[in-house]
């Protein structure tokens, strides 16, 4: 009965949720980001919009951003296989982490409103395993939510970073498209 209820709940739109974070300034340093009322880590949805927040600090400072990254990871830290999948996915890509805050767009070279707002979203099947979350990013550059899971310590009851899956590639900014 589990599997058809999850499957009913998906169809029919039930276990959604959404929260949205608004932050007036990017993280910049891991002292910055420790500062900020959503590190607390005992909200998966904050720690997921941390993670992007972070991310978008990456063509800036990359050592400052890979320490911030760790503390979202908490007792996983980034390997040097995830410190190069990061350099694949985001260098000379600064758009693509700015897509994912409200008013961004192609057409405005993905430059979000301010102060940035960064919603993210649950569905029926986010809390399929114990412990774990897959919650929902929305690019304004791609056509559907993208995952991203955390991973719940019992022992604190903080949520931590466990894998990213919204870093691939989205539509290019209107300033760097050769057809328009």
């Amino acid at each position: 009965m589990g599997i058809l209820s999850n499957l009913l709940g998906g169809l029919l739109g039930g276990g959604t949720k959404s929260k949205t974070f608004t932050f007036g300034n990017m993280p910049t340093s891991l002292t910055a980001l420790q500062a900020m009322p959503e590190a607390s880590l005992r909200d998966e949805f904050a720690v997921a919009a941390l993670s992007a927040a972070v991310l978008c600090n990456y063509e800036n400072n990359i050592d400052e951003t890979v320490n911030m990254l760790n503390f979202l990871r908490g007792p996983r830290p980034l390997t040097p296989r995830d410190i190069q999948f990061l350099r694949d996915r985001l260098s000379g890509k600064s758009y693509k982490m700015r897509s994912y805050f409200k008013g961004s767009s192609p057409a405005n070279n993905y430059t979000p409103a301010q102060p940035y707002q960064i919603t993210v979203s649950s569905n029926a099947y986010s809390y399929q395993q114990k412990d774990y979350a897959t919650l929902y990013l929305k690019s304004s550059g791609a056509d559907s939510p993208r995952p991203v899971t955390l991973r719940r310590k019992p022992s604190t009851s903080q949520w931590f970073v466990w894998e990213i899956n919204y870093l691939s590639d989205i539509r290019v900014p209107a300033s760097e498209d050769s057809w328009k």
